[in-house]
């Protein structure tokens, strides 16, 4: 059972709830709370078992608790007071002969141990005093309702690493809602309660206790002890006649006085709590589920966004779209223009030496289309992510999560990134260069020719870019559309003229490529800047499915030590039949025993 919930408090850790959800808020309470039970209590109780029972007072603000914990323990260990909240550090009180037992590393381990008077909320007072009865500890806890929500938190953490509640309220504050809110949580989880009803005038005892002990029976509690305190005047030291708190004194020393009792009261608490916790958790993995799919459809429209952007950049860059405005007129400028370009819209089909040889081309003019294409590929790219970012950012803003995300972002996500444009330059300037190295490599056995010597590694570089803007796969796809599809048969044709067809083919789809994986590597990145978020927030795909594990297997151990229990009682009740047949005295034993018990 110890392994089974240490797993369980790591499933749990991992169950991550960051994305503002329907109910998520409710659910990260309840894991932190099932989270700060198991490390508070469960798992050091079950390390531990036999340690003393511990029995928290808590309840309502002013119901008496430091009152009747100083009386119960004969001085005054806590400090009572009129100003709220009274109890701000929790008291622990213990045999001396127990201390051993409370140690840093057991109960509420994040609790610091002090021996002295404090109010620091993050420790934990230990008293030791001969007249709590060795295996008992009585710890109290600050006002559930304390008007300051540190105070409250305590109260709720404690109240959960107690073997018993005993709960502290009067007759003006004992209907009140939030004291009920924590009586109900112990009814569902089987915790051992008993109630102190305090500060009750004589003449309206019976009153408030039959009208609270039909409240008890109605919620659940129907069994736990109810004690009821009559006002009276506490002393110098601000205790109470020790006959007001005989009672309770008594049934506590019983209880310590008790081991099976003890054992008892812890197995009902302990096996109350693990019980709830898996049920609980069952809860909290299905709202891990709901994290994780929204996470998903989250990344899924940044992915859409940007996947979208880099489909929109390689239509652009090989259906001619690049082979106008500055573009086209510098190529022009490059081969000629006039008749060749005019001849080339009607008759594709030149012979090829003619085209050739039409070409006027110059070296600083090669320059100028290299320009030229630099600055039209930097601003399709450009322009194309920033619309992947504005898409993104408003498909994120129909979530309240993502509403929430891109508001905690440390930068805006809806425009592209500030370095964009440095990162383009700089990606389009070594594609450019790529190319030219394709070409040098290319035509490394013909730089002797007439023809490669005519254009030139820059000509024909820039050829091969024009060719690379009008064709996919290395074919033209708009050889006969208006100037541009001209311009681009032309540029075809200047190459093979120097590399043959094929080589021509080849050339022009590795410059493809090469251009391809450059601009979704730059897209890559400012999508990631969306999944970075998400990848920020922990969570893990499988954390759900091992939560729903990890509280089965909890369950299964506690079936399997329940079974065998039950076993067990059956041996021993055959076991007794038997004894009983062959000897009288054992019906006597039994029957002071049982009247004992």
């Amino acid at each position: 059972m110890l392994t089974a919930l240490v797993r369980l408090r790591s499933a749990l850790q991992a169950a991550a709830l960051p994305l503002d959800l329907p109910g998520a808020e409710e659910q990260r309470a309840a894991r932190q709370e099932m989270v700060d039970q198991l490390e508070d209590y469960v798992i050091p109780r079950l390390m531990t078992i036999d340690a003393p029972l511990l029995a928290v007072v808590g309840g309502s603000t002013g119901a008496g608790k430091s009152t009747l914990v100083n009386s119960l323990v004969g001085t005054r260990v806590t400090t009572p007071g009129v100003l709220r909240p009274t109890t701000r550090s929790p008291v622990l009180v213990h045999h001396p002969e127990d201390a051993e037992w409370f140690g840093q590393d057991r109960l509420l381990p994040d609790l610091e141990r002090v021996r002295h008077s404090t109010n620091d909320p993050d420790a934990l007072q230990l008293v030791s005093s001969e007249t709590v009865p060795q295996g008992l500890a009585i710890l109290d806890a600050p006002d559930v309702d304390s008007v300051e929500e540190r105070n409250r938190l305590l109260a709720a953490q404690l109240l959960a690493a107690a073997d018993l509640w005993l709960f502290v309220t009067s007759a003006a504050r004992y209907a009140d809602q939030v004291p009920w809110g924590f009586l109900k949580q112990a009814a569902e989880r089987s915790t051992a309660v008993a109630v102190v009803l305090d500060r009750t005038p004589d003449d309206a005892i019976e009153t408030v206790a039959s009208h609270l002990a039909r409240m008890l029976a109605s919620r659940g509690l129907k069994d736990s002890p109810l004690f009821t305190v009559t006002e009276g005047k506490v002393d110098e030291e601000g205790l109470l006649p020790p006959q007001h708190v005989a009672d309770i004194r008594g049934w506590l020393e019983s209880l310590a006085a008790d081991a099976d009792a003890r054992a008892a009261v812890v197995k009902q608490t302990l096996e109350g709590a693990i019980r709830t916790l898996t049920g609980r958790s069952f809860r909290v993995a299905t709202a891990a589920d709901e994290q994780v799919e929204a996470a998903r459809r989250l990344r899924e429209d940044a992915d859409r966004a940007y996947a979208e952007a880099a489909e929109r950049i390689r239509e652009a860059c090989a259906d001619g779209t690049l082979l106008r405005g500055e573009v086209l007129a510098r190529w022009q400028e490059f081969v000629g223009t006039g008749e060749l370009l005019k001849s080339l819209e009607n008759r594709v089909g030149w012979l090829r030496e003619r085209v050739v040889n039409a070409v006027k081309g110059k070296p600083q003019q090669a320059e100028q289309v290299t320009v030229a294409v630099e600055s039209g590929l930097q601003s399709l790219v450009i322009e194309h992510a920033e619309a992947a970012a504005e898409r993104a950012e408003a498909a994120w803003q129909q979530y309240a999560a993502g509403q929430a995300l891109l508001a905690g972002a440390d930068r805006d996500l809806g425009r592209a990134s500030r370095d964009l444009r440095r990162q383009v330059e700089r990606a389009v300037r070594e594609w450019q260069q790529e190319v030219l190295e394709m070409v040098r490599t290319e035509g490394a056995d013909k730089r002797t020719t007439a023809r490669f010597l005519a254009y030139g590694v820059n000509g024909l570089s820039v050829a091969l870019m024009v060719v690379v803007f009008a064709s996919t796969g290395g074919a033209l796809v708009v050889a006969e559309v208006g100037i541009a599809g001209g311009s681009a048969v032309l540029g075809q044709k200047l190459l093979e003229a120097v590399f043959g067809d094929q080589a021509v083919r080849s050339l022009a789809e590795r410059a493809r490529r090469a251009l391809d994986v450059r601009i979704t590597a730059i897209l890559d990145g400012e999508r990631a800047r969306y999944t970075a978020v998400l990848d920020g927030l922990g969570l893990a795909a499988d954390a759900p499915e091992q939560l729903r594990q990890a509280s089965r297997r909890v369950d299964d151990v506690r079936f399997a030590a329940s079974r065998t229990a039950s076993d067990a009682v059956g041996d021993s009740d055959g076991a007794g039949d038997g004894a009983g047949a062959d000897d009288g005295a054992g019906d006597g034993a039994g029957d002071d025993s049982s009247t004992e018990s």
